[in-house]
């Protein structure tokens, strides 16, 4: 299940060599959420730990993220570890959606045409005999 999030890089971490088939970068992005400052940690693995290699901590970026979970077994006791696996990441203003072009306002200019489909119309009969909504 992917997630994409925009904040500012606080900290790279460098990359950890953790068995001879498994490494890992750490990174943290600070994402303002309303009045509150929250400090996320992400990792990238493996290929991807280069994707921060072209950023530098204060770079605004957009990241696209996996959310994983796993339990590991420690003496008889279950612990859960939660990951945020960052598999994109982008200069922030290359990931915001552009601007629509303005539309004409109702008036003047041509007429404005829609891509949307219409709504589909009102059922016809069914239950109501009267025509009287049913409370």
């Amino acid at each position: 299940m992917a997630f994409e999030v925009v904040g500012k890089i606080e900290k790279i971490m460098d990359t950890q060599q953790v068995s001879d088939r498994f490494k890992k970068r750490d990174f943290v992005l600070l994402i303002q959420d309303g009045s509150y400052p929250q400090y996320i940690k992400f990792q990238a693995t493996q290929d991807r730990c280069t994707l921060l290699d072209s950023f530098n901590e204060g770079d605004d970026i957009a990241v696209t993220f996996d959310l994983k979970g796993r339990p590991f077994d420690k003496g008889g006791e279950t612990i859960y570890f939660t990951n945020l696996e960052a598999w994109r990441i982008n200069a922030a203003a290359s990931a915001q959606p552009q601007a629509a072009p303005q539309q004409p306002s109702y008036g003047g200019g041509a007429p404005v045409q829609s891509n949307t489909p219409p709504p589909p119309p009102p059922p016809v009969g069914g239950d109501d005999i009267d025509g009287d909504l049913p409370f």
